[in-house]
C-alpha cells in the first residue's frame, strides 16, 4: 500500500468516524451521569429521518439539521422520563427506542414519500458541502504535510469539524467545569450530589438533552452528508459501535475518540479491500464488509471485565435511599 493510499484511507476514515464519534460523545454525557444508553442507534435513526425529511421539504440543510436535532432531543427526553422519573429498566427502554426507530421511520417514509422508506434525494443547498481551506494548492506541493492538509484536514464538512471540537469540548466540560464534576459525581455517587442540594434527576435530564442533540447531529450527518437522503436502517449498527467505543475507551473522551478512529479506519479499509484477491483466492465481499464489526467484537472481548464505568450507571436513584 502506497503512502497516498494511506492518506486517502485516513481522509475516508475521518468522514466515516463522524456519526460514531458524535453518538459516542452523546452517550458519554448520559452514562457519566448514571444513565445507561443502549438507544444511541435509535436516536441516530430518528435524527437521520427527521433531517432528511426536513431538508427534502425545505431544500435547506440547516433546517434539516435543526429538525434532526429537535426530534432526537424529544426522543431522548421521553427516554429520560421513562428511565429517570418512572425508574424503568434503562437497557430495556434503550432497546425499545431502537426497535421503535427502525419500524416507525420506515413506516413514515413509506407513508409520506412512497419510496420504500427512503426520503427524496438531496442536492444543492439541501446537503452540506465540503469546506476547502485557504492555500490548498500551494501547501499541497509540500511533501507529506501537503497531502495531509489537502486530503485529510481540508475538504471536510462543518459537521466533521464540529465532531472533532465536540471531543475537546466534552473533555473540558467533564473535567474542567463544576457542571462536569457534578455529572461525574452523579454517575458515581448520586446520594452525595443529592446531599449537596443538587437535583440528581435534573442533572440526568440535562445530560440526556445533550445526548439527544449529539445523536441528532450524528443522524443528520448520515442523511445530509453521507447518504444524500434517508434510507431505511441507514445507521447499520453505528449506534452500537459508538456504545462499544465508550466501553473500549473506558468512558474517557480522548480514548473514546481513538476507538472511534480505529473502527472508522477499519471501515474505510474494508471499502478499499473490496474486489481484491489474495493469491488466487478472491476475498468474499461479505467477509470484508464484516471487518469493522469483527474488530469491534475482538476489541471488546479483550477488555471485558477490565473496563470500569460509572459506579451508579443503570441504577435509578430514589431520594433518601442509600
Amino acid at each position: 500500500m502506497e503512502f497516498v493510499d494511506i492518506i486517502l484511507i485516513s481522509a475516508s476514515a475521518l468522514r466515516l468516524a463522524v456519526p460514531v464519534l458524535l453518538a459516542a460523545m452523546g452517550g458519554l454525557y448520559a452514562e457519566s451521569s448514571g444513565v445507561v444508553d443502549i438507544g444511541l442507534e435509535g436516536k441516530m435513526l430518528f435524527g437521520a429521518f427527521a433531517a432528511g425529511t426536513c431538508a427534502a421539504l425545505t431544500g435547506d440543510a440547516w433546517l434539516g439539521l435543526l429538525g434532526g436535532v429537535s426530534v432526537a432531543i424529544t426522543i431522548a427526553s421521553a427516554q429520560a422520563f421513562a428511565s429517570i422519573t418512572l425508574r424503568g429498566n434503562q437497557i430495556v427502554i434503550g432497546l425499545a427506542v431502537n426497535i421503535l426507530a427502525s419500524g416507525l421511520t420506515a413506516f413514515l417514509g413509506i407513508a409520506w414519500f412512497q419510496r420504500g422508506g427512503q426520503t427524496p434525494s438531496l442536492d444543492g443547498a439541501a446537503r452540506f458541502g465540503s469546506i476547502t481551506f485557504p492555500f490548498v494548492e500551494q501547501i499541497s506541493a509540500v511533501p507529506v504535510l501537503g497531502l495531509i492538509y489537502r486530503d485529510v484536514l481540508s475538504n471536510q464538512t462543518v459537521l466533521t469539524y464540529f465532531a472533532l471540537a465536540a471531543v475537546l469540548i466534552t473533555w473540558v466540560v467533564l473535567y474542567r467545569t463544576r457542571y462536569g464534576l457534578r455529572i461525574r459525581a452523579c454517575g458515581d455517587k448520586p446520594e452525595a450530589v443529592d446531599s449537596a442540594g443538587i437535583s440528581v434527576a435534573g442533572l440526568r435530564y440535562s445530560t440526556m438533552a445533550i445526548n439527544g442533540a449529539l445523536c441528532g447531529l450524528a443522524g443528520a450527518y448520515l442523511a445530509l452528508v453521507q447518504g444524500g437522503a434517508f434510507f431505511r436502517d441507514m445507521t447499520a449498527g453505528q449506534g452500537y459501535m459508538a456504545l462499544a467505543a465508550l466501553i473500549f475507551g473506558n468512558w474517557r473522551p480522548g480514548r473514546v475518540f481513538a476507538a472511534c478512529i480505529v473502527f472508522a479506519f477499519a471501515d474505510a479499509l474494508q471499502g478499499r479491500l473490496q474486489g481484491t484477491a489474495l493469491a488466487s483466492f478472491e476475498i468474499p465481499v461479505q467477509l470484508i464488509q464484516a471487518v469493522p464489526y469483527l474488530l469491534t467484537i475482538l476489541l471488546l472481548a479483550g477488555i471485558v471485565g477490565k473496563a470500569e464505568g460509572p459506579a451508579a450507571a443503570g441504577k435509578p436513584y430514589i431520594k433518601g435511599e442509600r
